[in-house]
C-alpha cells in the first residue's frame, strides 16, 4: 500500500491548514488515520477513520478543532485543522491498518503503512 500525502505548511496560531491522504489499495477494513510527532516527542494519535463504520475518532487534544473526513471513490482522507495552536506544530504521518481492530485504532501499531510525513508548523 502506498500513501500519498498533501497539505501541511506554516499558520499563525487560530489558523487553519487540510492535510489529505490517498491510499493506494482499499478494503472495508481498513482503517487510515493521522498521527503527529513533535521534536523529542512520541509519535501520538490525532485523529482516525475505520472504513467500515466511517466513525471519526480523535484525540482530545484536538477535538473540537480537527475534523476527519474521507471520500470513499478516492480512498482518501482529509483532516480539517482549524484554530491550531502552537502546540499542534509537529511532522504529522498519514497511516494505513490493512485490519485495524477498534482497540487500536488510537495507537501506533494498529497501522502497519506509514507516508512521508508532513510539516505543519503554528507561530506568529
Amino acid at each position: 500500500v502506498q500513501l500519498q500525502a498533501s497539505g501541511g505548511g506554516s499558520v499563525q496560531p487560530g489558523g487553519s491548514l487540510r492535510l489529505s491522504c490517498a491510499a493506494s489499495r482499499r478494503t472495508n477494513s481498513m482503517a487510515m488515520a493521522w498521527f503527529r510527532q513533535a521534536p523529542g516527542k512520541e509519535r501520538e494519535f490525532v485523529a482516525g477513520i475505520r472504513w467500515s463504520s466511517g466513525i471519526p475518532y480523535y484525540a482530545d487534544s484536538v477535538k473540537g478543532r480537527f475534523t476527519i473526513s474521507r471520500d470513499n471513490a478516492k480512498s482518501t482522507i482529509y483532516v480539517q485543522m482549524n484554530s491550531l495552536k502552537p502546540e499542534d506544530t509537529a511532522v504529522y504521518y498519514c497511516a494505513y491498518g490493512s485490519g485495524t481492530i477498534l482497540s487500536r485504532v488510537r495507537q501506533v501499531d494498529g497501522y502497519n503503512y506509514w507516508g512521508q510525513g508532513t510539516q505543519v508548523t503554528v507561530s506568529s
